[in-house]
């Protein structure tokens, strides 16, 4: 089969990149297709394989590689340009608009979905909020942009012949959205990049990107009322002072790390500590594949990850006390928690493990087409 791969953008390397790379690491032969390409020549070779993507004319806008973004109400229709007539099989690899490309009958179009695009659905009023327009002409036609997004998404959602969801949560808005049916398969995570040790040291972390969503507030404000025990917060972001406006002696804030101290850092922790309501949370899994248990919200991809009495507890609500009440029952339990099973546990959202289930997938689904 000629095979297209069509991917919303290639800015940086993040989590959905890594789906790409697995899906090149299966098929090499694939014809890539973005809005724009600006990976660096390190990213490329990894992730594409050394190819450069067919872009649209979004990529020769002024300021395009710096505020692409800003050109969202433009990418339906710049999805749709891409002439995908001469492909037997198209894998669309979307969390915004690239589901939404036009193809044949006769041709399979294969959906992995990371997310319906959250800011025009379930995350609609806190985006308004957070970028304050929610007054005024530019609030305006911000919230006319997302309800005309939100047309063109859901007639769009027939396109792909299948979806298949990064997480159960995922499929479960894939269904409430689109009322489609899709596939769990879970994302690629280099379990191997995160070893096993089974020595732990005296402190908790988290890591993120420190953005509101990621609620590491809650995280700094419960251990800022647990003064006997220790945190360590990774990451940057735009909510790095408020971070430390919030922590106490008991909090060592450190900001961005190199891979090597970060991979340390989680192999050393008595437990990671994860508050957000994610799709599925890459860093959780590796956490694990370093055989230290997880203290995470039982909601979104977290709650089908983390196998209480395994690989660590839930908490419930996103509230400080939900966060320290969960720490104080991991304390209680924690020589019950085994870092070669946790280790063990993680493996099977290992890179290895989603290649082949993408590949059967496929495989299946283009013998159904072709009969």
């Amino acid at each position: 089969m000629k095979k297209a791969l069509v991917h919303e953008w290639y800015e940086v390397a993040a989590g959905s990149e890594k789906c790409v790379e697995s899906f090149t690491n299966i098929w090499g032969d694939f014809d890539h297709f973005a809005l724009v390409d600006f990976l660096n020549d390190a990213d490329r070779d990894r992730i594409l394989k050394g190819e450069k993507a067919k872009t649209s004319f979004i990529q020769n806008l002024p300021f395009a590689k710096t505020s692409f973004r800003n050109y969202l109400p433009l990418f339906p229709f710049a999805v749709e340009q891409f002439d995908l007539s001469d492909y037997d099989f198209i894998m669309t690899n979307s969390h915004a608009v690239a589901k939404g490309v036009i193809t044949r009958v006769n041709q399979l179009h294969i959906c992995y979905c990371h997310s319906p695009m959250r800011y025009a659905w379930d995350l609609y009023h806190q985006y308004i909020k957070q970028a304050d327009l929610r007054t005024g002409l530019k609030g305006l036609i911000a919230k006319y942009t997302l309800h005309r997004l939100r047309i063109w998404d859901f007639t769009t959602a027939n396109r792909p012949d299948f979806f298949i969801a990064n997480s159960g949560y995922t499929a479960a808005r894939i269904k409430k959205i689109y009322n489609r049916e899709a596939e769990v398969i879970y994302p690629p995570v280099d379990t191997h990049k995160f070893p096993l040790e089974t020595r732990k040291d005296d402190f908790y972390l988290t890591a993120s990107r420190l953005v509101p969503y990621k609620r590491i507030d809650l995280v700094v404000e419960a251990f800022s009322r647990m003064p006997d025990k220790k945190l360590v917060v990774v990451g940057d972001g735009p909510d790095l002072d408020k971070i430390k406006h919030l922590a106490t002696a008991n909090i060592s804030i450190l900001g961005y790390q190199e891979f090597d101290k970060l991979r340390s850092l989680m192999q050393r922790a008595k437990a990671f500590v994860f508050a957000a309501e994610e799709d599925f949370g890459i860093v959780v899994i590796e956490a694990m594949s370093c055989g230290t248990p997880v203290i995470g919200l039982g909601k979104g991809g977290t709650k089908e990850t983390i196998k209480p009495g395994l690989s660590g507890i839930h908490f419930q609500e996103q509230t400080s006390q939900s966060i320290i009440d969960a720490v104080r029952q991991f304390e209680k339990q924690i020589n019950s928690f085994n870092s070669n099973d946790i280790n063990h546990y993680a493996q099977q959202f290992s890179k290895d493990a989603f290649e082949e289930k993408i590949m059967a997938f496929v495989e299946s689904k283009a013998a159904e087409k072709l009969q």
